[in-house]
This record gives C-alpha cells, structure tokens and sequence, in this order.
C-alpha cells in the first residue's frame, strides 16, 4: 500500500475536512497490512484499516479530531486488551486531518512527515513500502496497475467495481457510446470511443486488458487489435467454443500461434456460475493471483 494523494485531493474537494487513519506499523497477528488506510469525513469514509471495532474506534476519533481541530494522533493499540479483538497482535495508528488548506506532497513524491514526538527506532522497511522509524512515518506515492475494460455492460461494470476498490489498480472503462455507460464511482476512469480498437494504442505500457462487448465481432476486432501491443496482457470473455472459433478467425487475420496464445480465454471461475457479480469475482481472484505472483517473483529475483 502507498500514499493516494489524488483520492485524498477528491475527499478534501468533496468534504472539505477529511483524516486520513493509516497502518503506521504492527506486530503479530493483525486485520490489514502496513499502508493499509482510511479516510474518515464528518457523516463518511472510504477506505478500510479492517478489525471491526478497530475501524470504528478509529473512525471515531478520527471524526473527534475534526470536531476539535486537532492535527495529528498517532496511537499504538494492543488489539486484545484495548479492543478485545482475538489477533493477538498490535498497530500503530497515525491519524492526520487534512483541509483546503493543507500543503499535500507534490504529485508521484514520497510524503515524510514526523508523527511522534519522541523518536522510535526500528528496523529500515523494505524499498517502495511505508517506513515508520525514528518518529517518522515515510510513505511511497501511489503505483497503480492499469486495468482497461472493454465493455461496460453487467459483466463489466461488476468487474470494474470489484477491481477499483483496491487502491493499487487503476481502472479504466470503456465503451462506445455515453448511453451505454453505467453511473461509476469517482476512481473509475469511463473512456467513450465509437470504435475502440482506435483507443488500444493509447494504453499505458503493462495494462491488463479485460474484453468483454456487446457485440462478438467488436471483441474479435479488440483481440486483434490488442495483440499489437506485446506488452499488454489480454483477458476474453467467454466459453470454450467461442474461444475455439476466435483462435481460428484470429489465425486468418495473420496472428501467429504463439500471439494468439498470450490470451487468455475463458477467464473467471465457471464453477462461481453465471451471475455478473460472480464472473467478476472470479475474474478479479485471478487477476489478484497473477500480479501477487508476478511481485513475489520478482521480490525473489532481487
């Protein structure tokens, strides 16, 4: 996880006064990881530190916070004794209230900043993740992987929703007309284009493309369109059969075997069935799956 600044910039342009309640630091067994954070306003929030009590308790002061006008609050909390919560860990909570007003870290920066009084030493963390040592709390900014899909039908806006969430995954939708694209979220990217093929050569470099149209032969067009970039790697909806003929009408376009083969079709988990929400979720668990795999293996790699 890593610092946000632009959902933390839309929350403050929305609610005025906004606290950002982050992970600063924790010890055994606890709901979330470092970096894990929240961002609490007056009558709402986004984000989630986990630990139900925790998160209310949390919540709670953090809304104390922006009655009192207080800055800063950083706590370190026993999850059993001080929530009676059975993690038998502890965290360390930074709270921080953000205004109008507030000088944030300038775009794609690192945001340093003291959040104890008396200086703690710990161990250094690992490159690109929060740091809490010497009474600092020093977080990374925001990577996001982008995620582009074709199709903002059922299945695609439940997958786009179940995605977005995440707070590493930047989302892009994508579908031909204004009309055919649902009410979303604010971090949800909807992108109209009468003919999408035209918007592939515009995806940003590593993006997971997702395709999943109205229309078979506007997927086909997709496919063969996506194929041109090596670097993007490519999701279809549908069944063995439909992944059958397209391999065949792909191969009279000109598209070698070993291209071809850096799709991937069905996606999802059948045994979920059918429902929108249930192909997405499918969906979402093995794009989750690939790209913890891809950062495990290049961690070990290091």
């Amino acid at each position: 996880m890593s610092f946000d600044r632009t959902a933390l910039a839309r929350a403050i342009d929305a609610h005025k006064t906004v606290v950002r309640v982050v992970v600063a630091d924790i010890r055994g067994s606890t709901p979330r990881e470092v970096g894990a954070s929240m961002l609490i306003w007056e009558n709402g929030q986004s984000g989630t530190i986990g630990g139900g009590a925790l998160e209310f308790d949390a919540a709670t002061r953090a809304r104390q916070m922006i009655e009192n006008n207080a800055d800063l609050n950083t706590l370190h909390i026993p999850l059993g004794p001080a929530t009676g919560q059975c993690c038998g860990g502890s965290v360390t909570l930074v709270s921080e209230r953000f205004t109008q007003a507030s000088r944030l870290p300038t775009a794609g920066a690192p945001f340093a900043r003291p959040v104890v009084a008396q200086a703690t030493t710990r161990a250094p963390a690992p490159p690109n993740t929060p740091a809490y040592m010497d009474g600092w709390l020093i977080e990374p900014a925001a990577s996001k992987s982008p995620v582009w899909i074709f199709g903002a039908g059922h299945v695609g806006h439940a997958l786009a929703t179940t995605l977005a969430p995440m707070g590493d995954v930047d989302v892009t939708l994508v579908d031909i007309s204004q009309a055919r694209m649902p009410d979303l979220p604010a971090h949800i990217t909807p992108l109209i284009a009468a003919d999408p093929t035209q918007v592939v050569q515009y995806m940003p470099p590593q993006t997971q493309a997702f395709v999943m149209t109205h229309s078979h032969a506007l997927d086909l067009r997709l496919c063969a369109a996506l194929l041109d970039r090596p670097d993007v790697k490519t999701g279809l909806i549908g069944s063995d059969t439909k992944w059958a003929r397209f391999q065949k009408r792909l191969a009279a376009l000109g598209k070698s075997a070993s291209d071809i083969d850096r799709i991937t079709c069905p996606i999802g988990d059948p045994t979920l069935g059918k429902h929108p929400q249930a192909i997405a979720i499918g969906v979402a668990a093995s794009y989750i799956h690939s790209t913890t795999q891809s950062h495990n293996s290049k961690a070990a790699a290091c």
